[in-house]
């Protein structure tokens, strides 16, 4: 990792303006690298509201520390040094987020009622801007590998992000983290064991490599339709035997196809009315943006957004994440005509 171990000398100009102020030229610094902060901040914490706000402060914070930049390092080092020990500091106070499989067992048949549980700090969806990113990047905001992660204390989370995602050394995470290379190297042994532990195929998209673009876009038509028709033969045929369905921040969550045909033929296909989607993608996985009829309004309005894992051609996962914070979050229109 060449650019993380010296200073790029294109950076130098921007650099010397920016310790005299110049904020235009700070943002010219950081923009190429906001994307990837961005990103970071989001597996660290499990949230794109706590991405936003940690990267604001840590943007803000190397604003106000940029004369002890040194430049002994690349700025992109740096940064994550700023980003990370910022996320670590939210983590700190704020604890890890959750999913409701996290919370209790599964329910056998649907739970009709069932309610919001707002004590919960919910882990939310990530939107992908760049749907061509390659599988590497698209497994590194996997939703089960980002779930996998809220269960480590935040030094082995920062750890293993740094190392194994990031790339960069034991010995300059120890700097970054202001620890020991052994330190770093213990934390990242232990995380290694409950992501293992947590995702024993370490990567739901490898088996997604194995489809083709063509059949993930039928698989996702397929089961806009079936919720559209209200077709339970036909949503049943997409998913696999032990397929699960949650929707944070709805506590009650169901596995196996017969749980999860009871929870979707009496609520979904059932009593909810009619739905309109829209296909896009979070977490570099398939996704469907889902909107509910409202008759007063007479437009569909914004209802939750459906992050679907595959197992080769067929739904293994679907993970209902309500609320229209969600569309925003993916610049998805709020209502449907």
């Amino acid at each position: 990792m060449s650019e993380v171990l010296a200073a790029r000398p294109a950076e130098e100009p921007d650099l010397a303006l920016a310790r005299d102020g110049d904020d235009a030229a700070f943002t010219r610094l950081v923009g190429p690298l906001r994307r990837e902060l961005h990103a970071h901040c989001y597996r660290m914490l499990g949230s794109t509201h706590d991405a936003d706000d940690a990267l604001q402060d840590a943007l803000l914070r190397a604003w106000r520390g940029l004369a002890r930049f040194e430049g002994r390092s690349s700025l992109r080092s740096w940064l994550y040094t700023v980003a990370t020990r910022t996320c670590l500091d939210t983590v700190a106070t704020r604890g890890r987020r959750a999913l409701p499989v996290d919370l209790g067992p599964s329910s056998e048949h649907a739970v009709v009622g069932d309610s919001p549980l707002t004590e919960v700090a919910w882990l939310g969806p990530y939107p992908d801007t760049d749907p061509g990113a390659g599988y590497e990047r698209r497994e590194a905001v996997e939703l089960a590998f980002i779930a996998a992660l809220q269960h480590l204390p935040g030094n082995q989370r920062a750890a293993l992000l740094l190392f194994e995602v990031l790339g960069f050394s034991a010995a300059e995470i120890a700097d970054m983290m202001a620890t020991t290379t052994a330190s770093v190297n213990s934390a990242l042994a232990r995380a290694r064991r409950v992501v293992a532990e947590k995702v024993p195929e370490r990567g739901g998209q490898r088996p997604l490599r194995e489809v083709d673009d063509a059949r993930v876009r039928e698989i996702v038509t397929g089961y806009s339709s079936a919720l559209e028709r209200g077709d339970a033969a036909a949503l049943v045929a997409l998913l696999t035997e032990d397929v699960t369905w949650s929707m944070p921040p709805m506590p009650c969550w169901y596995r196996g196809v017969d749980a999860v045909m009871d929870f979707a033929t009496r609520i979904p296909l059932g009593s909810c009315g009619a739905w309109k989607h829209l296909p896009t993608s979070g977490n570099g996985q398939p996704a469907v943006a889902c909107y509910l009829w409202k008759e007063e309004e007479g437009v569909f309005r914004a209802w939750a957004v459906n992050v679907l894992t595959l197992r080769g051609d067929r739904i293994s996962d679907v993970t209902s994440f309500i609320g229209r914070e969600h569309f925003e979050a993916f610049g998805l229109p709020l209502s449907l005509s």
